[in-house]
Formats: structure tokens, sequence, C-alpha cells
């Protein structure tokens, strides 16, 4: 990120440059959106902040993001250290996202719900989206997840209500699918996260917030769908 970035400089100005910087503003209740006027200093004393603990995190917000795994690579290693992956990336990532962007979808749909009537029906499947994907989440990793660990090392995590590893795979196979239908829509009805001429921050944070998570989800259940659980399930079939 440039180093022409100052105190002095004004919040509006840094998010039109640096659009990565939205989150992190976010992260630290600074308003970029209707304090978009005020430098860096005065937006972070507004927000109870000193600048000077902001800039340092500013720093390396635009360099190139890593290169995702290839998932040949993934594929080729062990359930278990592609479980480890699956965790600590994706779905660290969209419970973070989901959060991040909850507020902001509140915030869109009542400022700008009544010139873009569509956001009634985002904001209603963004809540479903979130109440599905946060308890799936938990049951990968509480139930489906430790049990493919189990299989792998050959010593059963736990005890289990199911006979056969297909079960729970094929619950969050359906919710999965229910999960990509949610995306289709919205894409739909934001046509394909266009923003409109009066787009504020806030709403330009929410459309690459929403997209960012759709892209991240469709790398995420393609490694579990297409990797994760065929291989789990071929294990389990050897092992019978």
């Amino acid at each position: 990120m440039s180093s022409t970035i100052t105190a002095h400089t004004r919040i509006g100005d840094i998010v039109l440059e640096h659009p990565a910087t939205m989150r992190l503003f976010e992260r630290h209740n600074i308003d970029y959106c209707c304090g978009g006027h005020r430098t860096l200093a005065e937006a972070c004393a507004h927000a109870g902040r000193q600048a000077s603990d902001i800039l340092p995190a500013l720093q390396g917000l635009d360099a190139p993001a890593p290169e995702p795994l290839d998932p040949k690579v993934l594929a080729e290693g062990s359930l278990t250290a592609l479980i480890a992956h699956i965790e600590s990336t994706h779905h660290a990532f969209t419970r973070e996202e989901l959060n991040r962007v909850a507020p902001l979808m509140e915030k869109v749909a009542r400022v700008h719900g009544p010139n873009h009537p569509e956001l009634a029906r985002v904001a209603v499947l963004f809540t479903a989206l979130y109440d599905d994907l946060m308890p799936h989440l938990q049951k990968e990793e509480q139930i489906l997840f430790p049990f493919i660990r189990g299989l792998e090392s050959g010593a059963p995590a736990c005890d289990t209500c199911f006979g056969s590893v297909r079960g729970p795979i094929s619950v969050m196979q359906s919710e999965h699918e229910a999960a990509g239908d949610v995306l289709r829509e919205i894409r739909e009805l934001t046509r394909d996260y266009t923003l409109p001429d009066d787009a504020c921050g806030s709403f330009r944070s929410l459309y690459m917030g929403l997209q960012t998570l759709e892209q991240d989800l469709h790398l995420h259940i393609y490694l579990e769908s297409h990797i994760l659980f065929p291989r789990a399930a071929d294990l389990e079939t050897a092992k019978a």
C-alpha cells in the first residue's frame, strides 16, 4: 500500500484507492461511509482509536492474495491435512465474513431499501444463509470431521448415531446444494453484484463481501463435495 497515506489523509480517499481497507475499518468501528470526509486521525478519534495504531495495519492490504492451494495437491495429501486446511482457511473465513456482513446487510437494506426494493429479498436470503451455514460448520467440525479423522487413523474419535459416514455426508451435501441455490438467487437479484449509482461505501462493502463469500464458498464446497467426502466414503468401504 502506498506510503503516502498518513493520519491526515481523508478516510474516504483511502477506501476509494484501496477497497480492501473497508474490512479493516469495519473491524475497528471506524466510519468510512458517512464520515468519509474526515481525515484518518479524525475518524479514528471519533471511534476512540489512535491513527498510530491503525496505520501499520494498513500496510500490505493491497498485496496480491496468495494463490489458493492446488486442489490436486490437497487431494493427494491425507484426509486429516485436508480437513485442517478446510477448517483453518474456509470455515474460519466463512464465520468471519458472515459476522462482518450481517450488520452491513441490515444497514444497507434499511437505508437504501426504499430506492432498491430488491434489497429486502437479498436480506432475507442472507439471513437464511447465515442461519444455515453457522450450524452446518459446527456439525462438520464436531461430528463429521472427527469421524473421518478416526477412519483414517484407525481409531474412531467418538460414538456416533449413524451407521455409515455416507449418512452425514448426504446431509452435508444437501445443505451445500441449498446454500448454492441461495447464492445464485443473491447474484441474480444484485445483477452480478453491480453497484447502483447511489451506492455508498457501506453498499460497496456489502456487495464486495457477498461476492467474496460466494467465491470462497464455491472452493470450500468443491473441496468437501468432490475430494473429502468421496475419499472418506471410499476409505470406509475399503476398511469394511
